[in-house]
């Protein structure tokens, strides 16, 4: 259980604020926490908090997106800090916003600290934040948007072994359109970027289709040299 900083230890002018996105059936998700107290009690809003005094704006990224998501040992990439002067109603604020992808198969949500609850919310269904939160999830989004362009991303979104079409859904959901199915796969052919799996989908309705993995060593070099995947 996350143990409460005594007021002295708190910077109370600097905060956190985490980004997570989820993929899911298809579906592009973001983590909300629901307040449990303070002046924003009951509302959904980005798992964040107080940096203390005695930590580093990463440490405290990491200890608070555990303690009021269970979700840990994963790594969060700085993001941004938005510094409006009226961010926050009562007194001066900049909060260091982090973000992070993950398959939300493989994290327990375990609400806890000053949450009292934790869900995925489908990007497009997420209700009114409060202070500037949903303005530093539309910044995020359009980061995503452009880091997808640029370097591979589903490593963390993906089960181990996927489909094409699943690789597909996954661009899709992030770039909000539809791909013509010959011309993504081409331009995944031309990358090298995937390993076929001498091995197929099982439990399913219809054909099943064959299992694709990333390879490790072209991945880490695409994402540290960067490309172009225009669409």
């Amino acid at each position: 259980m996350e143990t409460r900083p005594a007021p002295d230890e708190i910077i109370d002018a600097l905060s956190i604020d985490c980004l997570i996105f989820g993929f899911k059936d298809g579906q592009l998700d973001i983590l909300l926490i629901k307040h449990g107290e303070g002046i924003s009690k009951g509302r959904w809003a980005l798992p964040g908090g107080w940096i203390t005094y005695g930590e580093s704006v990463d440490d405290a990224a990491l200890r608070l997106l555990q303690s009021l998501t269970g979700i840990s040992q994963i790594y969060l990439e700085q993001l941004k800090a938005f510094g409006d002067p009226n961010r926050y109603p009562t007194k001066r604020v900049v909060t260091v916003a982090y973000y992070a992808l993950v398959n939300e198969e493989n994290y327990a949500l375990m609400p806890g600290f000053t949450a009292s609850d934790a869900q995925w919310f489908n990007i497009h269904e997420v209700p009114p934040l409060p202070y500037d939160h949903n303005s530093i999830l539309e910044y995020g989004f359009k980061q995503l948007k452009h880091k997808v362009r640029h370097e591979p991303i589903g490593f963390n979104l993906l089960p181990e072994k996927f489909t094409l079409l699943q690789l597909q859904e996954l661009y899709e959901a992030i770039l909000e359109t539809k791909l013509d199915k010959s011309n993504f796969r081409r331009k995944l052919a031309k990358m090298k970027l995937l390993k076929k799996c001498d091995e197929k989908q099982q439990h399913v309705s219809h054909r099943a289709a064959g299992l694709y993995k990333f390879d490790k060593r072209i991945y880490v070099t695409l994402r540290k040299h960067g490309f172009s995947f225009e669409l």
